[in-house]
């Protein structure tokens, strides 16, 4: 199957920041600034703009890659959108102009990507767009394929009084892969988010780092800083370029 990196904001780009607006970006805009030292800032699947216009609005110049026209029509609708300097295509290989402090890939985005080659090619463009020790950072989850029962799943992400979110899953252990589809439930009806993963544990991003000639630098549980344990469901990786070859 060919990977489309416009596939997913054309099912979800018009409710996708009414359904995430319960996730507050302010402790990853608080941790990117500071990594990035007042330099520039790539994010790779900027989408809408969630944290790429907070930082923007901080002063810090931003340039973002989005797959999808949709979700970048609807971050040049906002203000400060014009200010974002974006390329369409897949993050795994489009550049945009600059070199970098910091290329962030967060939300579990490097998920999206379709196999192990196009995630290191991934990890390899994110490493050309930094300046000699610039950072890259990368927000995802820690795979848990004993959540599956029989290789499948359904789980509630949020339950309110006028919404629930629903994450339906099938997986492909051979492969790495999760078949999902999100199911949104509102009192206008239901929407189906689909969007699929392949998934893969800390260890194996940092070999793709290697791989690009990055090293890992801190690994936690969460933007605050969070330590990450055996416990952490989550991981906030940051991997530098070295200062010199």
């Amino acid at each position: 199957m060919t990977f489309d990196p416009s596939a997913y904001g054309r099912h979800a780009a018009d409710v996708y920041d009414e359904a995430y607006a319960h996730l507050d970006p302010a402790a990853a805009v608080e941790r990117l600034a500071a990594l990035a030292d007042g330099g520039p800032v790539c994010e790779f699947g900027v989408g809408t703009g969630r944290i790429a216009l907070p930082l923007v609005a901080r002063g810090i110049p931003v340039s973002g890659i989005e797959g999808s026209p949709e979700m970048v029509e609807g971050l040049r609708a906002k203000p400060g959108g014009d200010a974002v300097e974006l390329a369409v295509g897949d993050f795994a290989s489009t550049r945009v102009p600059g070199e970098f402090s910091v290329v962030v890939l967060a939300f579990n985005t490097v998920f999206a990507l379709p196999d192990q080659a196009a995630q290191v090619a991934c990890f390899r463009n994110a490493a050309a767009h930094l300046r000699p020790g610039g950072r890259f950072v990368v927000e995802a989850w820690v795979p848990d394929p004993g959540a599956f029962r029989a290789g499948s799943a359904l789980r509630p992400l949020r339950v309110t009084e006028d919404e629930v979110l629903l994450e339906a899953g099938l997986l492909h252990p051979a492969e790495q892969r999760m078949t999902t589809t999100k199911i949104r439930l509102t009192d206008t009806g239901v929407r189906l988010l689909p969007a699929n993963h392949r998934y893969a544990w800390p260890a194996e991003l940092d070999l793709m780092a290697e791989l690009a000639g990055m090293r890992r630098e801190h690994r936690w549980a969460d933007w605050t800083g969070r330590p990450f344990t055996d416990d952490s469901r989550t991981h906030v990786s940051v991997y530098r370029r070295p200062e010199s070859a």
